[in-house]
Parts: structure tokens; sequence; C-alpha cells
């Protein structure tokens, strides 16, 4: 009878199912995925650098399409621009005076303070008047004196008057008491202008201020002997209201000013600090002075100015701005838009296709911040003020504008004429 043996468990390498295929846990399916991942990422790299050769081949095969050239622009508007005249200037007393004394003697008193703005007429110092008062006395006494010398040959002159009616003297005599009254009355002038003269001098001795104006600093103290012979003054006082500027133009301006005084019209005069940045004071032009300085080829201008605020001190150095005409409805540009070259004067103008032209210009009055176009702009063109080096006749622009106009589109939510998406916030042109 033939053995029966049990079936080889389904695990064991002898059963009937060891020639089954491994599971997806085995080494070999793990090794089978990361390879299928490695050709993936291989595949996407060698897609993105064809694409980024494609993309940088494009770009070299393309050289006349750069990239738009970010600038800022103006426009160009109508408006009023005052035409200048302008010169270096000192700030110049109208009236200036040094006080000194016309009599001898002792400084007694001193009525004033140093800095001190004074009234005309104001005391200022006393000089010893005493000698003086003697004098005034001996001058009367001597005037009593001569007085009565000369009752004395009057009596005598009537009496011989009468005499020589009668032929009691001899003409002569009653000629030389002629002759005697005569002198006696031209000794009681002279008597009389001693007195007059003395009274002056007391007058001298009390010194007041002859105009309305500042006092500078003491230059003798009392207690001191003065002299009219002396050199130095006493004091100075300058008159700081009204004060005047005198400045300078050059002779090819003279024509040009004098035709404006012409029309009567007064011609104001700013005065600007050192820097010519701000107005310390303003006023109007007085004079002109009567001939041109050969020398430097200028005329020198007198200007006058209130003053009244003290902003103008005496000898201050000022630049001065005097408005000769005012240009009414013109086309301003700013000066940054203006380029200049060894040929002519041109802008960069922004056309509807957003690229740029040259335009040359013909430039009129120009301030600090802005210039006149005679010729060759029209208004509300854009100008470019701000990115011009890197322009060239065509190129392609992105604008923006300036921080007011940009700030004015916004409000009214409408896009300057002509402009595009702006790129980024747009800055202020700058002076040139």
């Amino acid at each position: 009878m033939a053995e029966t043996r049990d079936p080889a468990p389904p695990n064991s390498p002898a059963g009937p199912d060891s020639t089954r295929k491994p599971s997806a846990s085995s080494p070999t399916t793990g090794s089978r995925h990361w390879f299928a991942w490695l050709a993936l990422a291989l595949l996407i790299g060698l897609a993105s650098a064809f694409v980024w050769r494609r993309s940088e081949s494009r770009q070299t095969a393309a050289p006349g399409t750069p990239p738009p050239v970010p600038v800022v622009v103006a426009r160009a508007e109508p408006g009023d621009i005052g035409d200048y005249v302008t010169g270096l200037g000192t700030v110049t007393p109208i009236n200036t005076v040094e006080i000194r004394t016309r009599v001898d003697g002792q400084l007694m008193t001193v009525a004033y303070r140093e800095g001190e703005t004074v009234r005309r007429g104001a005391p200022l110092v006393e000089i010893d008047p005493r000698p003086f008062q003697v004098q005034l006395q001996q001058a009367e006494a001597q005037l009593l004196k001569d007085q009565a010398a000369l009752q004395n040959a009057r009596i005598d002159l009537e009496r011989y008057e009468s005499l020589i009616a009668k032929n009691a003297i001899a003409q002569q005599i009653l000629q030389t008491q002629r002759a005697t009254v005569a002198q006696g009355e031209a000794t009681l002038k002279t008597d009389q202008a001693a007195i007059d003269s003395a009274k002056l001098n007391l007058d001298y001795c009390h010194i007041t201020a002859p105009i309305s104006g500042r006092i500078g600093l003491r230059l003798v103290d009392p207690g001191n002997m003065v002299s009219a012979a002396a050199n130095t003054p006493l004091l100075v006082i300058t008159q700081t209201q009204p004060i005047s500027v005198i400045f300078t133009i050059p002779e090819q301006q003279v024509a040009e000013v004098r035709a404006a005084l012409k029309t009567g019209r007064p011609l104001r005069v700013d005065a600007f600090d050192r820097d010519g940045t701000d107005i310390i004071a303003s006023g109007e032009l007085t004079t002109l002075d009567n001939q041109i300085d050969q020398t430097t080829g200028t005329l020198k201008l007198r200007a006058t100015a209130p003053n009244r605020d003290d902003a103008l001190f005496p000898n201050q150095f000022v630049n001065a701005r005097m408005l000769v005409q005012e240009r009414r409805g013109v086309t301003l540009i700013p000066n940054a838009a203006v380029q200049r070259n060894a040929r002519t004067t041109f802008v960069y103008v922004v056309k509807r296709d957003q690229t740029v032209a040259v335009r040359n210009v013909t430039l009129g009055t120009a301030d600090a911040e802005r210039s006149e176009v005679v010729q060759g702009i029209s208004p509300n063109e854009l100008v470019v003020i701000q990115g011009v080096d890197r322009l060239r006749p065509g190129s392609r622009v992105a604008i923006s504008l300036p921080e007011n106009e940009d700030e004015a589109a916004r409000t009214s939510h409408q896009p300057p004429a002509g402009a595009v998406a702006t790129t980024g916030k747009g800055r202020r042109g700058s002076k040139r």
C-alpha cells in the first residue's frame, strides 16, 4: 500500500506555488519606482532648459525691441512769466551821519543807548556849556557899554548941528562927530554878533539827532575832552527806514530797463538772501546812475524799500531781482526739460505711440524753474524732464508724472492725456 504525504505549505520552497511573482514590497519593485522618478526629473529639467534657451534665442534674435525706458515727464502749459533783471547788490542807507562836536569842551552827558533807534531832534550828548555862558555874558556887557557910548555920540552930534547953523563951530568938527556916531552903530552890530555867536555855541553844547535812525556803538565816553578838529566822531546814526539797495546790471540790459522806466510804471525789486532762495524785502527802483563803469561794463541802480521790519541791514550783500516785464499767456516748460548741444537747444517730446522725438525749440524768458517756449512746443504736449540720458530719437518710454500732476490725476480718476500706466511714483523735476 502506497504511503500518503502531507502537501507542502504554501510558502515552502518545495511547494507548488514556489514559482509565483514577488510582492510589491519586494526590493525589485522599489528600484523600479526610483528609476521612474529619476527619469521624470530629467525630462522636466530638459524641458526647462529648452524653454530658457528658446527665450534667450528670441531676445538675441530681436535686438530692435528693447524694453521701454522709464522717464518722468511734464506737461507744457500756458501761463505767465516775468522778465527779470538780476544783479549782486549791497544794502546802502539813504542817510548816514557822523555826529561831531562843533565846539571844544568836556563831554558831560550821554543821553542815548548803543543800538537805539532815535527820532529826529532827540537829545544825544551834552558838552560843558559853562565857558560859553561866560562868553555870552561878556558879549552882553560889551553891548551895553557900546550902546552908552553911541548914545553920548548922538547927543554931541545934535549939539554940533545946532551950532553949525550959527557958525559957532567948524564944519570939520561936525563931520567928525557924524563919523563917530556911525562907528558906534557898527560897534553895536559887532557886539550883537558876539552875543549871537555865544548863544550858538551854547546850542552846540546840546547835540541832538539830525535824522531818524539807528545809533551805532559809542565812540567817545563821558568825561573826555572833545574837539571840533578831532578825526573821531562822537557817534554815527544810520537811517534804516526806508533803506536802499544798490545793485549792478550789465550794460546790455540798460536799454531794456530804461524803456521800462519810460512807461511810467514802478519797477518792483526783490532782495534775496545770499543763497538766492528767500525774499528778504521788496521795494521799487528809484534811479539809475549817470554813467556806466568802464572797468566792469555795468551800471549801478538804486532801489528803495520801506524796511519796516528791519529785514535789510546796512552793508548787507543781497541778490537783487527786478521785474522789467511780465509776459502773459505764453507756453511754459520746466527748465529740466531743456537740453543743449553745440548747435541747438532741444527737448524730448513724448508722442502718442509712447515714443520720443527730438524737437528743436526757441526759448524766451526764463526764471529759476520754468522757461518760455517761443517756438517748437505747443500747450499740453509732454516733455521729458528725467531720464533723458538714456533716450534716443524713437525710443519707447514708460512715463510717469511729477508728484503734483500724479496726485491731480488720481484725484480726478482720469489719466493725463497721452499717458499710460505709470512705472511707480514719479519725482519732481529738478532745477537746472
